[in-house]
Order: structure tokens, then sequence, then C-alpha cells
């Protein structure tokens, strides 16, 4: 064999063993990489601080004085009651309206088994103490001409059928609540984009045969909905109302709330606000308005 022909196979070798060394090293970092991954993929360590002098990274559990940096302390959640109270002192010592809204905000836990998430939902509820001084204008769909007039005795704002799409669309009718029979359900679907959200739905309420008893809903009823998937902001009063009353239509829609996820999956409200138009958010105990769970109950 000549020396160039050596020269050749041992140029050809070479490669090859630098190529196998490449591969290996590129193989042992992808590995090394992979575990540290998995490591860094840590549980999340959760700090008990119920038998602590002093919560973790705060001052105190409370301030001394009535002046202080908040974020050195933690925050203070009040019965509901309280807050309700502290928001009607908030009121004279401000000199603000005392026919101010009062109005709560809910962070929502809308997780479920497996991956799955509560759907945001729209509800309509009957609040134990009405603060609306007007009705709300229900609009009824239906072709049947007994079934409008009886509508119409019920204090429909507008009946018909078919014939209300149109004017409907030129913005020459409009209402708060659109209801509509089964029947008639198909031929909406032209309003669907203009209406949207009030869109007559069964899981609404607002598609049904009996006509008296939707009305009777929708016109007196409160309607609330779930924002940016999973925040609820709703006013629940004025604050000219009597405690008693506020505190009776926070419980409703609270209750009204956690009727939407299975009791067993834990929790549902994470964080509860209440606050009036002008004064600051108050963060409240949604627990001691929810009925306890058995398990409590037993013990």
């Amino acid at each position: 064999m000549s020396e160039a022909a050596a020269e050749s196979r041992r140029s050809r070798l070479h490669s090859r063993l630098t190529a196998c060394t490449e591969e290996s090293t590129r193989t042992l970092k992808k590995g090394k990489k992979e575990e540290t991954e998995k490591e860094v993929k840590k549980p999340k360590v959760v700090i008990d601080d119920k038998d602590r002098h002093k919560p973790y990274g705060k001052t105190a559990w409370t301030p001394v004085d009535d002046v202080y940096i908040m974020r050195y302390y933690p925050r203070t959640i009040y019965d509901a009651g309280e807050a309700i109270d502290m928001l009607k002192n908030f009121q004279m010592l401000d000199f603000t309206p005392h026919t101010q809204p009062v109005y709560t905000d809910l962070r929502l836990n809308m997780k479920l088994e497996k991956k799955k998430k509560v759907d945001p939902f729209v509800s309509t509820i009957h609040l134990p103490h009405p603060f609306k001084t007007e009705m709300n204008k229900v609009l009824v769909f239906t072709e049947d001409a007994d079934e409008a007039k009886e509508a119409q005795e019920n204090g429909a704002a507008f009946a018909g059928g078919v014939e209300l799409i149109q004017p409907i669309l030129d913005d020459e009718i409009s209402a708060d609540f659109y209801v509509a029979v089964p029947d008639i359900l198909q031929k909406l679907l032209p309003l669907k984009n203009k209406l949207r959200k009030k869109f007559p739905k069964s899981k609404r309420g607002s598609v049904g045969i009996h006509i008296p008893k939707m009305l009777q809903l929708f016109k007196t009823g409160h309607e609330y909905m779930v924002e940016s998937e999973c925040y609820v902001r709703t006013q629940i009063a004025t604050l000219d109302m009597p405690r008693e009353h506020i505190f009776a239509n926070l419980q409703t829609i609270l209750l009204d709330v956690c009727s939407h996820r299975p009791a067993d999956m834990g929790p549902f409200i994470e964080r509860a606000i209440i606050a009036s138009q002008t004064s600051e958010a108050l963060w409240y105990k949604s627990k001691d308005l929810l009925p306890k769970p058995a398990e409590e109950k037993m013990e």
C-alpha cells in the first residue's frame, strides 16, 4: 500500500471517530439537560404561618400605629358584616353620596378534574332586596298569537315573531333581556351576532315554554357573568340600604356562584372583595356566607 493511500485511510478513520465523538457528546448533553429540567420542576413549598410569631417575610401580624407601610404586614381580611359597616363609615367620613352603588369582586377557581375547566357562565337571579327602581325591559319571541298576548299581559315590552328581527338589527327596538319559545329559535339566528350574550339560550333560562315564569325572572332579575375567564364583578346593593339587606343580597349572589361548580372540588371562590363607588376595596371572608361542608358539621 502506497504512502498516499495509507494517509487517506487514516484521514477517513479520524473523520469517523470525530463524528462519533461529537454525536456521543451531543447525546450526553441532551440527557443532562433533560435531567436538569426535571430537577427544576419542584413542587411549590407553601409556608404555614399558623404557629409563627410573625408571618414569613413580614414585620408583624398587625401594625402598632394607625399609619404604616402596608407591604410589611399581612392583608386584613374582614368579616362580611364588618366590611359593610366600614363602607358605611367611609361614606359618612368622606361626605360622599349615600346612595352610591356597592360592588363585589370575586376571583374563582375554574379548575376541574383532568385539566378541565368550568365554562364562563352568565346567571340571572332574584335578589331578596332589589336595588333597581325600574323593571327590566323584556322582549319575547313567539309566533303564536295567544302566547304573544299572554306575554304582553305579563309585562313584556315587546312580543312577536320574525317580524321583530329587522327592527332589532336596525336598532329601532331594544330590550334588557330577550326570551324565546323553542320553536322559533332557529329562525332567530340572524340576530346571534347582534345580541351576542343576550341571545336566548336554554342554559340561561331564556328559552322555554313557560312565558309568564320567564318574564317574572327577567323583569326583576339581577344578571351577573364571569369575565376575563375567572372574575365576577357585579353590583349587589346601594349604600343607603340597611346592613342586613346588603348582607342578604351578597349571600344570595355567593350561593348562586358556588352552585356552578361541584362542592366536592373544594372552595370555588379564591378571593372576595367588597367596595362602594368611592371607597377603598375591602377583602372579606366569603366562607362565612356559605353553608359549611358536611365534614365540618360532623366535627
